[in-house]
C-alpha cells in the first residue's frame, strides 16, 4: 500500500540538501566534471551520472563507519 507522501522527497534534516549538494559538486570534480551542476546531465552516460553517485554513497558510509 502506497504512502500518502508517496513520491515526495522530504529533507528529515535541515541543511542537508545543502549538504549533498556541496558533497555532489565535490566529488563530480575529483572525477573529472569541473562544473558538474550546469552540465546537462541527460547527456552525460549512465555510467558517468553513477560514478558521482556511486562515490557519494561510498564516502556517506566510510564517514557514517568511522562514527561508530
Amino acid at each position: 500500500m502506497a504512502s500518502k507522501n508517496s513520491g515526495t522527497n522530504r529533507a528529515l534534516v535541515p541543511g542537508a540538501k545543502q549538504g549533498l549538494n556541496r558533497l555532489k559538486t565535490e566529488v563530480a570534480s575529483e572525477v573529472g566534471f569541473s562544473d558538474y551542476e550546469s552540465i546537462d546531465k541527460g547527456n552525460l552516460s549512465s555510467r558517468q551520472n553513477g560514478s558521482v553517485g556511486g562515490e557519494m554513497v561510498k564516502r556517506m558510509i566510510e564517514s557514517y563507519e568511522q562514527g561508530l
